[in-house]
């Protein structure tokens, strides 16, 4: 059975949260997200142009990038993530521009 599977069979509905890589503290807010009851959590890989994004959004994407965030970064977050937390789902969300 996948992470996924086991999450959303669960008896209870599902939280998903979502931060954005490298703004504040990534390593340690996602830490907090699983302690706090995260089930699923959706990591946003920077990007320059998230218009499709409300302003909280846009503005993490500029403060992460302005950090000089790369997605080498993001996949070193999430590998690490992973190690610390092997059986909470972790899902990338990027924007087709930078894929």
């Amino acid at each position: 059975m996948t992470r996924f599977q086991k999450t959303f069979s669960a008896p209870h509905p599902a939280l998903v949260c979502f931060i954005t890589a490298g703004d504040g503290d990534t390593a340690a807010n996602l830490d907090a997200l699983v302690e706090g009851g995260a089930d699923v959590i959706e990591l946003g890989m920077p990007f320059t142009d998230p218009m499709a994004d409300g302003p909280a959004i846009q503005e993490a994407n500029l403060r992460s990038l302005a950090k000089g965030t790369k997605t080498a970064d993001v996949l070193q977050i999430a590998t690490d993530f992973r190690s610390r937390h092997p059986d909470v789902p972790l899902v990338l969300m990027g924007y087709a521009n930078p894929m």
